[in-house]
């Protein structure tokens, strides 16, 4: 690990933070402890600082409500130095795999200590073969039907194969910040990060970067400097590959400038994806590999090397045009039926983020779990350019964070002060409801109607049967006072399967009834998945996209939201929030009407 400020950003030290309460969750055994409390609480508050945090001193960190002393002290640690003792000792302790089966549901850190001291069970793959000898059964807490449970998370979660994945939550910012910091080097000419990642697929095998440079070995360098490297894999002129602490590998290459745009089509992929756009060249007399479009050479030997008369490499869109193809989106190049759509000029009119005019999904302080107050969110709301905006804090049966009658009474009249500061934006007052085990929602249905927009959502109960499930999504698409459906499995990628149902029932529903349905776009969720976005357009059900923010750092999950969409093949005219401020007002009445 590198030593030096230089290549530290605020976003290395909450994902500090956040790995520091994710491990010590696992040493102190319990999510409530009071070093879990600190660091997370510390995470969030440095996470809504405008300032650089980097340069702050440990008084200054500590002046900064929700940073204790010890806390401060380890961020300076990594500024300083590049690594936190702390953390080092604890990744010692708790390596990836372990890290990794505390992810499965009804592996808490108790039952992970018992299960490897009396197991001696430290991986998947060793856990999978406990339960497969019934062993599992016999510590103390568990058994039979626990150890069902812990089965089928393993294969829901896609833990059962051999190829590690991480979840997209977890790549992704890595990959934003190496990015950023390549941007910053001026021996740079452009650089994107590719493979799966780019194709927002929701897990991620490893992180591929290509940089377009005519100094590959000063790129090489910065690369090997950065903090995240814990491990190197591969040291070269034009590659790097890397592990980080985790244990995901990141593989760095630096192409010629005019060579870029050949390089990030190849390393995006899919693999399907290209050896139909190679066959396509093939089919035209050229040759198509990460250097560039070629004519063929005359030694068809030499056929996948950089010979013969360059056709395009620069760009993507250069490529596709030579080869007679509208231009493919990342999120859609799977061989899903992508490339005789571009062949027929018949890929529809995607969904793009400037498309979008509103957010529907959207958490205040009126929240339990929300950290930014109602005037805090609606300015970046505003800031946005948005049109209009639903805030939609937690019903009343979330005990924890939702709110009384009396209380979203408050926070309409709350809203309605708030509203008057900002005339161009229409603020609607809703609620997020939540959908409980038979169906039904918060409050009565005379209040219910009250609101707004509405979008309800799964929170709880997730272990039902798939015909329970389903019946209790239909019976809440059936209410009237239901807009939309919020993430509809209530799954977290890599983290918690998400409910099972029959889609094809409650796309049938969703459509009947004319309520949409929700692509929350936070990472962990992206929800619903592309999968089934794809089966929705098909039905015509209409779609939202949302953020599903509880703080103001959060709404760039709109970004995520529309490459899910994408990735869906979702058409522009099919988001409602996307719709004109009037068009989609005089939707959302025509539920009240």
């Amino acid at each position: 690990m590198s030593s030096g400020n230089s290549s530290v950003s605020t976003r290395d030290v909450l994902a500090m933070l956040s790995e520091l309460a994710s491990l010590t969750t696992l040493e102190e055994e319990s999510p409530q402890s009071f070093k879990v409390r600190a660091y997370e609480n510390a995470r969030q508050a440095l996470e809504g600082q405008a300032q650089d945090i980097t340069g702050l001193s440990v008084t200054e960190l500590t002046k900064i409500k929700g940073v204790g002393k010890a806390t401060a002290s380890k961020v300076r640690e990594l500024i300083d130095t590049g690594s936190v003792e702390k953390l080092e000792r604890l990744r010692s302790s708790y390596p990836p795999a372990i890290v990794e089966l505390s992810r499965i549901p009804g592996v808490g850190p108790k039952t992970l200590k018992v299960m490897r001291a009396e197991l001696g069970i430290d991986t998947v793959e060793k856990l999978k073969a406990a339960i497969a000898n019934e062993e599992l059964r016999t510590l103390p807490g568990l058994g039979p039907t626990s150890e069902a449970k812990i089965s089928k998370a393993i294969e829901r979660l896609g833990l059962s194969g051999k190829d590690k994945r991480t979840p997209i939550a977890d790549a992704l910012p890595l990959a934003q910040d190496l990015v950023a910091a390549l941007e910053a080097n001026p021996d740079v000419d452009r650089v994107a990060y590719c493979g799966s990642l780019r194709r927002f697929s929701e897990t991620i095998g490893d992180i591929d970067i290509t940089v377009g440079s005519t100094k590959p070995e000063a790129v090489m360098d910065m690369v090997r400097g950065q903090s995240v490297v814990s491990d190197l894999v591969v040291s070269g002129d034009t590659k790097t590959s890397f592990l980080t602490a985790s244990g995901l590998q990141v593989d760095v290459r630096v192409v010629a400038p005019e060579q870029f745009g050949a390089a990030t089509l190849y390393f995006t992929g899919s693999k399907a994806h290209n050896i139909a756009l190679r066959q396509r060249a093939i089919d035209r007399g050229l040759t198509l590999n990460e250097y560039g479009l070629f004519h063929q050479p005359d030694d068809e030997a030499a056929a996948d090397v950089k010979t013969g008369a360059l056709v395009a490499s620069e760009t993507e869109q250069q490529i596709y045009d030579a080869l007679e193809l509208s231009y493919v989106p990342p999120p859609m190049r799977e061989a899903t039926g992508e490339v005789e759509a571009a062949a027929d000029d018949e890929l529809p009119d995607l969904i793009r983020r400037e498309h979008m005019r509103g957010d529907l999904h959207y958490h205040t302080d009126r929240s339990g779990d929300g950290r930014s107050t109602v005037e805090e969110m609606v300015a970046v709301a505003a800031a946005q350019g948005y049109e209009y905006l639903a805030i939609t804090d937690h019903g009343e049966d979330l005990a924890i964070n939702g709110s009384s009658e009396q209380e979203m009474l408050e926070h309409r009249e709350h809203i309605a002060e708030v509203q008057k500061s900002h005339p161009d934006l229409t603020i609607l007052w809703g609620c997020e409801l939540n959908i409980g085990p038979d169906g039904g929602m918060d409050y009565s249905d005379e209040f219910r109607a009250s609101f707004d927009y509405t979008v309800a959502s799964v929170h709880s109960h997730f272990d039902q049967s798939v015909a329970d499930q389903t019946k209790r999504l239909v019976k809440a698409i059936s209410d009237p006072s239901v807009d939309s459906i919020g993430h509809l499995t209530g799954r977290y990628i890599g983290r918690r399967p998400g409910i099972e149902l029959d889609i094809d029932i409650v796309l049938e529903a969703l459509f009947t009834f004319d309520v949409a349905l929700e692509i929350n776009g936070a990472l962990q969720r992206l929800d619903a998945a592309s999968d089934v976005v794809r089966r929705a357009v098909q039905r015509g059900v209409k779609l939202v996209i949302n953020t599903d923010s509880h703080h103001t750092s959060e709404l760039g999950r709109m970004e995520y939201g529309v490459l899910t969409a994408q990735r869906g093949w979702v058409p522009k005219e099919l988001v409602v929030n996307s719709w004109p401020r009037d068009q989609f007002l005089a939707w959302v009445d025509s539920h009240r009407g």
